[in-house]
C-alpha cells in the first residue's frame, strides 16, 4: 500500500465522525478530515498514513463550501490551535453535527435508536464565552497558549473564544517556565485565579464555586466543569431524573455537587471519590448534609457498601465506567441508574453494558457543553428491564 503522507488530494466529504472529523474516500480508502464540514469539496494534506485502510488529513483548501460555513470566531484555532475545532461551523450546525455523532455511536456499540438533539446550555447565543477554567501550554519563549492540533507546538497568545471575560487577563503579557502548565480559574465569586507550575501567582488558589445555592470552596486547579452553567444545568437533570429516593450512591463524585443534590431531596447518600482533596472539599460544603465520603477508586470503593440503593448515579472521567463498576453495581439492582459520559463512544459503549445487565433505557440528553467543540456531554436515565 502507497504511504500518502505529505500528498495532497481532492475529496468530497461526507458524514461527521467522532472527533470533530469528516470521513472522505479516495481510491477505496477512508480519510478522516480535521476543518471541513459535511457536503465540502476541499482540497487536504494527509498528515498521517500507518499504512491502514484509513488515514489522517487537514484541509487546506475549500473548493466549495458549505453553507453552513463561518469565519472561524476563534483567532487561535486559525492559527492551528486545537482549542476550537469546530469554530467555523455555525453554531446550530456544529450541534447537529454533534448529534449526529451522539446518535451514530449510540447506534453502533449500543444498538440504541436515539433521534434527540444537542441542547444548548444557557450563555451566548455564538457559543463564545462560556470556559471559567482553562489549561494552557508554556512554549520555548515563556509565553502561555494553546497547543496545535495534534501537535506539541504552542500557538502564542491566549486568543481563544470560549474564556468568559477576565480569565485569561494578565496572562498574554507574561513569561513562565519553558514546557510548564497554567491554569487560569475564574470562580462565581468573579475572582481570576492563576496557578503556574503548580505555585499561585495571582488569587489565592481557592475558587468559590455555587450550584443550586450551596456553596463548595474548592482547588482552582482542580476538577470543575468548564462551562459556567454545566453543573447547575446537569444537577437539575440529575435530581429531576432522581425523583425522591431513601438512598443513593454518586460514583467518581468529586466534590459532591450531585451527593448534594440527592441528600437535599431526602437521601442517604453514598459519595465514592478517589481523590482526596476533592473528598475533603466536598466533606466540608456538605457536612450538614447525610452524605458519606467514601475516599477510593470506584471498583474498590462499591465492595465496601451494600444494600440496593434507590438511584446510582455514575460521572466517570472520559475513558467511562466500563465492564467491572457496571457489572458490580447492577449487582445491587438499584431501582434508577444515571450515566453521564463525555465521550460519546465510552457513554454508548456503557450504555451497552447496562442493557446487557439487565437495565433498560428510559431517557438520553445531550447537551453542548463545550461549545465550539466536538465535544459534548450525554446523560441517561436508566431503570431495570424487569421490574
Amino acid at each position: 500500500m502507497t504511504d500518502w503522507y505529505g500528498q495532497r488530494f481532492e475529496v468530497e466529504l461526507g458524514n461527521p465522525a467522532h472527533g470533530g472529523l469528516c470521513v472522505a474516500r479516495h481510491e477505496g480508502r477512508v480519510i478522516f478530515v480535521h476543518g471541513g464540514l459535511p457536503g465540502e469539496r476541499v482540497a487536504v494534506d494527509i498528515t498521517e498514513d500507518r499504512g491502514k485502510s484509513f488515514c489522517r488529513a487537514d484541509v487546506i483548501e475549500v473548493i466549495e463550501a458549505s453553507k453552513d460555513r463561518v469565519a472561524p470566531v476563534c483567532a487561535a484555532a486559525a492559527a492551528g490551535s486545537g482549542c476550537c475545532d469546530l469554530a467555523h461551523a455555525e453554531i446550530g450546525a456544529s450541534r447537529s453535527i454533534k448529534a449526529f455523532v451522539v446518535a451514530e455511536q449510540l447506534r453502533r456499540l449500543a444498538h440504541i435508536d436515539w433521534t434527540g438533539a444537542v441542547e444548548a446550555l444557557p450563555g451566548r447565543s455564538d457559543g463564545t464565552g462560556y470556559r471559567t477554567r482553562v489549561r494552557l501550554a508554556v512554549g520555548a519563549d515563556g509565553h502561555a497558549g494553546f497547543r496545535k492540533y495534534r501537535g506539541s507546538e504552542v500557538v502564542s497568545g491566549v486568543a481563544c473564544a470560549q474564556p468568559v471575560a477576565g480569565l485569561l487577563d494578565g496572562i498574554a503579557d507574561r513569561r513562565f517556565a519553558v514546557d510548564t502548565e497554567v491554569v487560569a480559574a475564574f470562580d462565581d465569586d468573579g475572582t481570576q485565579h492563576v496557578i503556574a507550575d503548580r505555585r499561585v501567582v495571582k488569587g489565592n488558589g481557592r475558587a468559590v464555586q455555587r450550584v443550586a445555592g450551596r456553596r463548595w470552596e474548592v482547588s482552582a486547579s482542580g476538577f470543575w466543569q468548564a462551562h459556567s452553567a454545566a453543573a447547575s444545568t446537569y444537577s437539575d437533570v440529575v435530581a429531576g431524573w432522581a425523583g425522591s429516593p431513601a438512598t443513593a450512591w454518586d460514583l467518581y463524585a468529586g466534590v459532591g455537587v450531585f451527593a448534594a443534590r440527592l441528600a437535599e431531596g431526602g437521601a442517604n447518600v453514598v459519595a465514592i471519590e478517589f481523590g482526596q482533596e476533592a473528598v475533603r472539599d466536598g466533606a466540608i460544603a456538605l457536612e450538614d448534609l447525610p452524605i458519606h465520603f467514601i475516599t477510593a477508586r470506584t471498583e474498590v470503593g462499591l465492595r465496601k457498601v451494600r444494600g440496593t440503593p434507590d438511584v446510582v448515579v455514575l460521572d466517570p472521567p472520559r475513558k467511562g465506567t466500563g465492564k467491572e463498576v457496571a457489572r458490580l453495581v447492577t449487582a445491587h439492582r438499584p431501582g434508577k441508574i444515571i450515566q453521564i459520559g463525555c465521550d460519546p463512544a465510552s457513554f454508548a459503549r456503557d450504555l451497552g453494558l447496562f442493557q446487557e445487565l439487565g437495565y433498560r433505557i428510559d431517557e438520553i440528553r445531550a447537551f453542548d457543553a463545550f461549545p465550539l467543540t466536538h465535544h459534548m456531554e450525554c446523560l441517561a436515565s436508566l431503570t431495570p428491564a424487569t421490574a
